[in-house]
């Protein structure tokens, strides 16, 4: 340290003293008058570290201070200063020594600059996994460990350039995420993502396949739209991704994978209080899971399955405008998506600003269709808007269509039910269950071609199928009645020849006494 500096830090110390005598405040006064203007108190200081021994002077502060260390500056507004930590709790040393080499020396830990890699086990001696009372008393938990175990963590670790702690919350002059000043304030924490996953360059050297434009897309979503306006509630990367503990999507435990997506929506979603100033529903989470969709995906484990951001997207989540339902539903449902543009409903449904498939399907309540749907009574969605009436037209149709459903899925129905019969009776109809077989492909096209709103492209897909059906059916009724036929035989058989075998055994009885009569 030099002379001049030292100077004035002496000068600072003997103001100070003489601040605190004149205000009469004894003891306490001394210490104070030992310390540079702003240095924390000692009582306040981090346990379980070099900045947990009461240093009565923070030599290192009020040195880089005099220097006019940008360093300095930062930390008086560091969120850490105010908690008592000093300069020595991060890079060691001895801050009551007023010499620099004592100060500095490896003996008392002086550890300098850390190297990147070792930042987070720096940082993790107060917030990783052991207990203190500063822990407690700040309430800290274990980020360091949460960051290491991490996809990030998992980064630094192969990759010196990796993130780390200070990646995100800066250095020197931190700020608690509740401050507007802070990078990871949820006004701020997107950009903060952005400074890297925005980074083409930089990305590549850890995950070339992932998408840099996130951030973009983010913009155009609902979340960000209203993050960018100043609302700290919409949602954020850490909302979803989570903050520390951040995994990539195809990692099980990660908040975005799949299976746990659904959840991870609900949190915010499902929240009364919280939607209630959006006035939007919070039943969403809960009809999905008793949706096919959900049922797939949380009970059956079924990947592909869709879950929120199917439907809505990710980064750039939005509800579904009217007009792009359909567009969003055909992601998957490709060809009933363009029976339904070409059809006659698309206009319908245009014209009355209705939405598309969710007017028959529902949206986060989407059951697994059946037939019921088609025609009049319970179950019916074509009840919503024709009535089984002369006066509309469409009520034929409807009918006759879904009397070709019922043509072709009872009647495979009643078939596989009589093959069955024939086949506990004993009789070869292989061939004919065999024949079933290619019924399926006529069942899926006869339903998908529904979605035309076209009685005669449904009679189209389902005859063949109901050809094969009849066909089975008979087979199946020729092969009972041909096994009655056996029955009806056999009886007569066995009879004939118990009248045979009887009258053979009185013919014998006769020779027999013939032969006794003779003897005698």
């Amino acid at each position: 340290m030099s002379a001049a500096p030292m100077q004035g830090w002496r000068r600072a110390a003997a103001l100070a003293t003489l601040a605190a005598a004149l205000a009469g405040g004894g003891a306490a006064a001394v210490v104070m008058a030992a310390e540079p203007a702003g240095t924390p108190p000692a009582q306040q200081r981090p346990a379980g570290s070099a900045a947990a021994q009461p240093a009565a002077v923070d030599h290192c502060l009020g040195c880089h201070t005099e220097l006019d260390g940008p360093e300095a500056k930062g930390f008086r507004t560091d969120v850490h200063f105010r908690a008592g930590v000093t300069c020595a709790g991060c890079h060691g040393g001895d801050a009551s020594k007023e010499d620099k080499d004592e100060a500095m020396s490896p003996a008392a830990g002086f550890r300098g600059k850390p190297r990147p890699a070792a930042i987070p086990e720096m940082c993790g001696r107060c917030h990783g996994a052991s207990a203190s009372p500063f822990k407690t008393r700040h309430k800290l938990g274990d980020a360091a460990g949460a960051f290491l175990g991490g996809a990030h963590g998992t980064a630094l670790k192969g990759n010196a350039a990796g993130p780390q702690c200070v990646s995100c919350h800066g250095v020197h002059g931190i700020a608690a995420v509740s401050d507007p000043r802070s990078p990871v304030y949820p006004t701020n924490v997107t950009r903060t993502c952005a400074r890297c996953h925005g980074d083409p360059a930089y990305m590549r050297q850890f995950n070339p396949g992932l998408p840099v434009d996130q951030y973009e897309k983010y913009l155009t979503s609902v979340h960000g739209d209203r993050n960018r306006k100043g609302d700290v509630r919409a949602a954020t990367c850490v909302s979803c991704h989570s903050n520390h503990a951040i995994y990539q999507v195809k990692d099980p435990r990660s908040a975005v994978y799949p299976t746990r997506v659904p959840e991870t929506c609900g949190k915010c979603h499902s929240d009364k209080a919280r939607m209630a100033p959006y006035g939007i529903p919070t039943d969403q989470l809960e009809k999905y899971r008793q949706s096919v969709h959900g049922i797939a995906l949380l009970k059956n484990s079924d990947l592909n399955a869709p879950a929120c951001n199917s439907c809505h997207g990710n980064h750039g989540a939005a509800p579904p405008g009217v007009r792009s339902v359909a567009g969003v539903c055909g992601t998957c449902h490709q060809a009933n998506a363009e029976l339904f543009d070409k059809s006659k409903h698309r206009a319908a449904f245009d014209s009355q600003g209705l939405p598309g498939c969710v007017v028959c399907h529902g949206n986060h309540r989407v059951d697994r269709p059946t037939d019921s749907m088609i025609g009049f009574g319970k179950g019916s969605a074509c009840e919503s808007c024709h009535a089984n009436q002369p006066s509309d037209p469409a009520a034929s149709i409807i009918l006759q269509t879904r009397a070709t459903l019922d043509s072709l899925f009872a009647g495979r129905a009643e078939a596989e039910k009589l093959l069955s019969r024939a086949e506990q009776l004993g009789m070869d109809i292989a061939e004919a269950r065999y024949s079933l077989k290619a019924v399926n492909q006529a069942q899926v096209e006869s339903r998908v071609k529904v979605h035309a709103f076209e009685k005669g492209a449904v009679e189209a897909s389902a005859a063949p199928g109901i050809k094969v059906v009849s066909a089975a059916r008979a087979a199946a009724l020729a092969a009972i009645r041909e096994y009655h036929f056996r029955r009806q035989g056999l009886g007569v058989a066995t009879l004939i020849i118990t009248a045979l075998v009887v009258l053979l055994y009185l013919k014998i009885r006769q020779i027999e006494r013939r032969q006794k009569h003779e003897e005698r």
